[in-house]
């Protein structure tokens, strides 16, 4: 590869290492640690204060939720994932992906240890949003903004408090954007874009729409900075010899190591899958929750489905009918009255049929269902949905929560117990406790207040291109907030085209959204150099 790309021979991890330590951790004066911390420090806080203040108190909020709630709280899917954490063996209707995370920690035998790292996980999350937005120029009261709500929304504490799997999935995800984020994204660094993005797949299957979207990102990043490689190359060596980067190999550098980690995990674990199941996927319950999210609308009056489709019609009309996760696990399902479990291949390959057949016959009812569900992410309060035991799981409690009720839920308890050793009945200590239920009344992000937060950066990106046209030719930098901003809408699109709304749906998209808008409102600086000579600097 040509040098002017590459530039000089690199050297390798030990003594970047050491250089790395000289310059950040190493006192100026050796002998006089102490005198080096009293100099920096004072600086380092003041030019961080704000930021300090925020992540103090989110640690202070953590702190006193362990404390108030003990050891952890329990949602029904808890009890899936503790099965398949002390089983180990795929489940029909979530991924493995965080039963792993909880065997991580299974020698200690303590709840209490694994939503304390949850949070411990929550505060990581702000820390990269902050660090991304100072990285890539943004202004620092931008930065402090954008970490804000993961760092202090009461909803999102409780959620890392109870043990379900979106706490390590947010992390995961916002870890993999910010990495995108790079200002030169290299083999390697690309390569841990795809295992982050493997295990969040492997955490939430909605993670697996954005593998592709990150590929085609990474695409149009190599495939600008092979342009930019080669503009440099021919102004070096002048326009009579053809230039000797190869587009190819630059963007091959760049895409096939996150297509290896982001594909090979999880087609490793779509085999485990096959050879539990004998079914092809990473989860067997697709078209059951699809089928689920069409009886919002599904009329088959309309629809005319075959005889073998006909027995999951539901004659009343859709206003009338319950909310959609009802037709998944309300004895009193179409769905659910077939002989056997509701996942087995057969039960979920009909629902799929019947699912697709409500799309083809109603398209535009799928399509204003879909955004009637998208909508609830942006309502102004904070209305019970999709029912009152649902709504109530995301609240601090003032009394013991009551037992599981499901049956997947009470043999997982038997699995939590072996895993707890102890009881796993939750000890409210008051007042800490008392002060968190306060602080959730008032302190969360309003989903019209998340709806702004979206439209800042397309707002900001239109107002800059309109004024860059008065002024030169050519449409301004975005900023590098596109990326963010995409998997945000996704996360919060993709559930409400396959499932249903549900709040904690929400939360992942929100420090994602906060950091696409404090990269929209940063300006580019005005001693910028050329596109062509930044080209390969540029991050994803």
């Amino acid at each position: 590869m040509n040098e002017a790309f590459w530039g000089e021979e690199r050297p390798g991890w030990g003594e970047r290492l050491r250089r790395w330590g000289r310059g950040r951790l190493a006192p100026r004066d050796p002998v006089r640690p102490m005198a080096w911390a009293r100099e920096d420090l004072p600086g380092w806080a003041r030019r961080h204060r704000w930021f300090l203040g925020v992540f103090g108190l989110g640690a202070l909020l953590r702190l006193v939720t362990v404390l108030g709630y003990r050891p952890a709280l329990w949602f029904p899917d808890s009890y899936t994932y503790v099965v398949t954490a002390m089983r180990p063996r795929p489940d029909l209707v979530r991924p493995a992906g965080y039963s792993m995370f909880l065997r991580l920690f299974e020698a200690f035998h303590s709840f209490a240890l694994v939503v304390t790292v949850q949070h411990v996980l929550g505060l990581l999350a702000g820390v990269m949003v902050y660090v991304t937005v100072l990285r890539r120029g943004g202004r620092a009261w931008a930065a402090v903004l954008a970490c804000a709500p993961v760092l202090l929304d009461a909803y999102q504490i409780e959620l890392e408090h109870l043990l379900v799997s979106d706490s390590l999935f947010t992390f995961l995800l916002v870890a993999a954007v910010c990495l995108a984020m790079r200002r030169r994204l290299t083999a390697r660094a690309s390569a841990a874009l795809g295992l982050l993005l493997a295990a969040a797949t492997l955490t939430r299957t909605v993670g697996l729409p954005l593998i592709a979207v990150f590929a085609l990102v990474l695409l149009a990043y190599g495939m600008r900075r092979a342009g930019a490689a080669a503009e440099t190359t021919a102004e070096t060596e002048g326009t009579a010899r053809p230039s000797t980067v190869r587009p190819g190999r630059v963007v091959a550098v760049i895409v096939l190591p996150f297509l290896v980690t982001a594909l090979v995990p999880v087609a490793a674990y779509a085999g485990w899958f096959y050879a539990s199941h004998q079914r092809l996927g990473i989860i067997g319950s697709n078209g059951v929750f699809l089928y689920a999210r069409t009886m919002s609308f599904a009329d088959c009056a309309v629809m005319d489905p075959p005889a073998d489709l006909a027995v999951l019609c539901d004659p009343r009309p859709p206003a009338a009918r319950p909310v959609s996760q009802e037709y998944i696990w309300d004895a009193a399902s179409p769905l659910v009255r077939l002989p056997g479990i509701t996942f087995t291949k057969e039960t979920d390959t009909l629902a799929g049929r019947f699912a697709s057949l409500a799309i083809r016959s109603q398209p535009l009812d799928y399509l204003r269902t879909t955004l009637t569900e998208l909508g609830r992410s942006f309502t102004p309060g904070r209305p019970v949905y999709p029912d009152a035991d649902t709504y109530g799981y995301y609240r601090f409690p003032a009394t013991v929560p009551p037992p599981p009720g499901r049956y997947p839920a009470l043999v997982g308890k038997e699995f939590a117990r072996r895993y707890e050793q102890g009881p796993l009945t939750v000890r409210i200590s008051e007042p800490l406790a008392g002060w968190m239920r306060g602080y959730q009344r008032v302190a969360w992000l309003p989903g019209a207040a998340l709806l702004a937060v979206l439209l800042v950066p397309p707002a900001a990106w239109t107002a800059r291109r309109a004024t860059a046209a008065r002024r030169a030719p050519g449409a301004p930098d975005p900023g590098g907030w596109g990326l963010a901003w995409a998997t945000a809408w996704a996360l919060l699109l993709v559930p409400a085209a396959t499932a249903q709304f549900d709040y904690r749906y929400t939360l992942p998209a929100v420090p994602l959204a906060c950091l696409a808008a404090a990269l929209a409102v940063t300006r580019p600086a005005a001693s910028a150099a050329p596109p062509a000579s930044r080209g390969g600097r540029e991050g994803a």
